[in-house]
């Protein structure tokens, strides 16, 4: 190359440029993968907001008869095991819509078989390999242009909404979430229908 690019050899933050967050839906059944961006913090309601944005714009599509969503995602961050906030915005979006949602979370030190990883991001990862992520834009376009043998078709979204990181759930709004752990390991793995009546 006769014009290298110069760029840092490590990833600090450079407020001039901003962040970018991404949560990504990977489904098995059709090899199609959505990924929500923001350039705001990973919370809970942005984790939330991911999975609704999938459904209106993929998931309802292509499941229009689905009365159950199952969600398998890692057992921390935004969409944690033990994140109130998670469960209490799945709640709110299941007493809107009826849809029932089945989490299971990945137990603590196998986050890597969550497929969202290695048959989505990795994906990612390899298309936009090598290349300085300067905005969000640059970042939107490798992800529509990952192609894989395989035929993966990945759609994505610019979230701008404002997420602000530090909101709560109270005792009383938690306790009243209509959610049934499933199985010996409930931590893990639970139903959530909506709120109690």
């Amino acid at each position: 190359m006769n014009d290298p690019r110069r760029v840092l050899d490590h990833d600090f933050p450079l407020k001039e440029l901003g962040k970018v967050a991404p949560y990504g839906v990977y489904v098995l059944n059709d090899n199609t993968g959505f990924v929500n961006l923001t350039t705001c913090s990973d919370t809970s309601e942005f984790a939330f907001e991911s999975i609704r944005a999938w459904w209106l714009h993929v998931g309802r599509v292509n499941f229009p008869s689905a009365k159950k969503v199952l969600i398998t995602c890692d057992g921390g961050g935004s969409n944690g095991c033990r994140v109130w906030l998670w469960k209490e915005q799945l709640a709110q979006r299941a007493q809107e819509t009826g849809v029932e949602f089945i989490v299971c979370h990945f137990p603590p030190g196998t986050s890597k078989w969550n497929k969202v990883k290695h048959r989505l991001f990795c994906y990612i990862s390899k298309n936009w390999e090598g290349k300085p992520l300067t905005d969000i834009s640059t970042v939107a376009n490798y992800i529509k242009n990952t192609r894989t043998k395989t035929r993966l078709k990945v759609d994505f979204r610019v979230d701008e909404r404002e997420y602000c990181k530090g909101k709560k759930v109270s005792n009383e709004l938690f306790e009243n979430i209509d959610l049934d752990p499933l199985g010996e390991f409930g931590k893990w793995n639970y139903t959530i229908q909506g709120f109690k009546s």
